[in-house]
C-alpha cells in the first residue's frame, strides 16, 4: 500500500509539539507488559563503579526472527525474554520459563564490574552477543548456553555489532580499538588501532568494512585485511557518539557533542552536510528503513536525531534540510527507532515518557510513560511490539497497533 508524503517535501520544516490531544494517545496498561528482574548491581557487586549507572537497563534488542528480546543492565546480566501474544500480563511473563539469565559474572568478589553495555543478534537470530565494562565480548545461544568468550581489548566495550553474513564480529571499546572477531575460530582477526581516544561507535558498510568514531572527534573508514584506514572523515570539534550507514551503505551519517550531525560519502572528504539546528549535544541517529534497495523504496530516506535539548529532528537527506522538529519531551532524548515500515518513530526520553509519531500526520500517536528514563528503545520485525528499558530496571513491551 502506497503513503502520501507529500507533507515532508514542504518547504518549511514543520514544529510539532505535544497537546492536550495526545493525552487521548496514552497507551492503556492492558497493553504494556512489564519485565521485571533486572537488579541493582550493587546487590551482585557490591561498590563497583557502572557504565550503567545503578538501577538501569542499558541495551534491549528483539531478535530479528522470532519473539525473543534480549535486555543488558548494570546488575552484570543480560536477559533472553520470551514475550508471546495472550500472555497474562502480570507475573506469568516474568516466571523462569519465560526468561533466560545470562550471567556475566562469577562470585561476589570479582575485581572487575561486568556491566552489560551493548548487545546485537546475528541476522539468523540464533546468537546473542554481548559487550560488557569489562572488556570482553560474549556469544550466546538462544537456550543461553555461553559459546564463546572473546578477550583482547583492555577496556570497557561501548558498542558490537554482527556483520550481515554473521561470520564476524566487531567491537569498539575505551581502549581506543575496534577489533573483528571471527566467529567460528572464536578469535580475533583483526584490531585497528587509528584513534586516539575511546571508541564511542562501530558500525558495518558491508561485510567486510565499518566505521569508527570516537572522543578524538575522528571517524575511520576500515576494511579487513587493510592496515590503514580508507577513508578518514574529519570535521567534527566534539566526541562522535554515533555513526550509522543509510541502508544502501552509501552514506554515512554521524553525531557529536559539537551539537551537530553531518552527512558523508566514500567519494568526498569534506562532509556533504552539516546538519546544524539542534541546541546541545546530539546522542543518537537513526536511519529510516526506506529509500532504494529497502523494503520499502517509494518512501523518502529519513535521517531522525535525538538530542540532549529534549528534541528529535527529522531531516531530508537529499537536500539536507530540516523536515520535523519533534518537540513533545521535556528531557534529553537517548533513543530513537523507525518502524520496520518507516512510517512511525518512537522516542525515548529521560523525561520517563515514550512517544510514538505517526510521520504521515506529524504527530504524537501513541504515548507512553513508566518509572524511570528510557535509555533505548526498538521495535520487533513485525512492527507491532515496541520495548523500552528503563532505568528503574524494568523493560516494558507495548502492543501498537493504529
Amino acid at each position: 500500500m502506497k503513503y502520501l508524503w507529500i507533507c515532508l517535501i514542504g518547504p518549511e520544516p514543520m514544529d510539532i509539539a505535544t497537546t492536550s490531544a495526545s493525552q487521548s494517545c496514552e497507551i492503556p496498561s492492558s497493553d504494556v507488559t512489564i519485565l521485571e528482574g533486572h537488579t541493582s548491581e550493587f546487590d551482585v557487586l557490591g561498590d563497583s563503579v557502572s557504565v550503567c549507572a545503578p538501577l538501569q537497563v542499558c541495551a534491549c534488542a528483539w531478535s530479528p526472527t522470532g519473539s525473543l528480546l534480549a535486555s543488558g543492565s548494570g546488575d552484570s546480566t543480560a536477559r533472553i525474554w520470551t514475550i508471546t501474544d495472550g500472555t497474562s500480563r502480570s507475573g506469568a511473563q516474568n516466571g523462569p520459563s519465560n526468561v533466560l539469565v545470562l550471567k556475566h559474572v562469577k562470585g561476589r568478589n570479582n575485581e572487575k564490574s561486568k556491566d552489560v553495555t551493548t548487545l546485537d543478534w546475528n541476522g539468523e537470530g540464533t546468537l546473542l552477543a554481548t559487550g560488557s565494562y569489562d572488556g570482553q565480548a560474549r556469544i550466546w545461544n538462544t537456550n543461553g548456553e555461553l559459546k564463546a568468550t572473546l578477550s583482547k581489548h583492555k577496556g570497557p566495550i561501548f558498542s558490537l555489532k554482527w556483520n550481515k553474513k554473521g561470520d564476524y564480529l566487531l567491537t569498539g571499546s575505551c581502549d581506543k580499538t575496534a577489533i573483528v572477531w571471527d566467529v567460528k575460530a572464536e578469535e580475533w582477526k583483526q584490531q585497528f588501532e587509528f584513534h586516539a581516544g575511546p571508541t564511542l561507535d562501530v558500525d558495518w558498510r558491508n561485510n567486510v568494512s565499518f566505521a569508527t568514531s570516537s572522543t578524538d572527534n575522528m571517524i575511520y573508514v576500515c576494511k579487513i585485511g587493510e592496515t590503514r584506514p580508507i577513508k578518514t572523515f574529519a570535521g567534527h570539534q566534539g566526541e562522535v557518539n554515533c555513526v550509522k550507514w543509510d541502508p544502501s551503505g552509501s552514506l554515512l551519517a554521524s553525531c557529536s557533542d559539537d551539537i551537530t550531525a553531518k552527512i558523508w560519502n566514500m567519494k568526498q572528504d569534506k562532509y556533504v552536510h552539516d546538519l546544524r539546528e539542534h541546541a546541545k549535544e546530539i546522542y543518537t541517529i537513526r536511519w529510516s528503513p526506506t529509500g532504494p534497495g529497502t523494503n520499502n523504496p517509494n518512501h523518502q530516506l529519513i535521517l531522525a536525531s535525538a538530542s540532549f535539548d529534549s528534541t528529535v529532528k527529522l531531516w531530508d537527506v537529499e537536500l539536507g534540510k530540516l523536515l520535523y522538529n519533534l518537540n513533545g519531551h521535556r528531557d534529553p532524548v537517548y533513543s530513537v527507532a523507525f518502524s520496520p515500515n518507516g512510517e512511525y518513530l518512537a522516542s525515548g526520553s529521560l523525561d520517563k515518557s515514550m512517544h510514538i509519531w505517526s510521520l504521515k500526520e506529524g504527530k504524537i500517536v501513541k504515548t507512553f510513560s513508566g518509572h524511570g528514563g528510557i535509555f533505548e528503545v526498538c521495535w520487533n520485525k513485525e512492527g507491532d511490539k515496541i520495548a523500552a528499558c528503563f532505568a528503574n530496571n524494568t523493560v516494558c513491551v507495548l502492543d501498537f497497533r493504529m
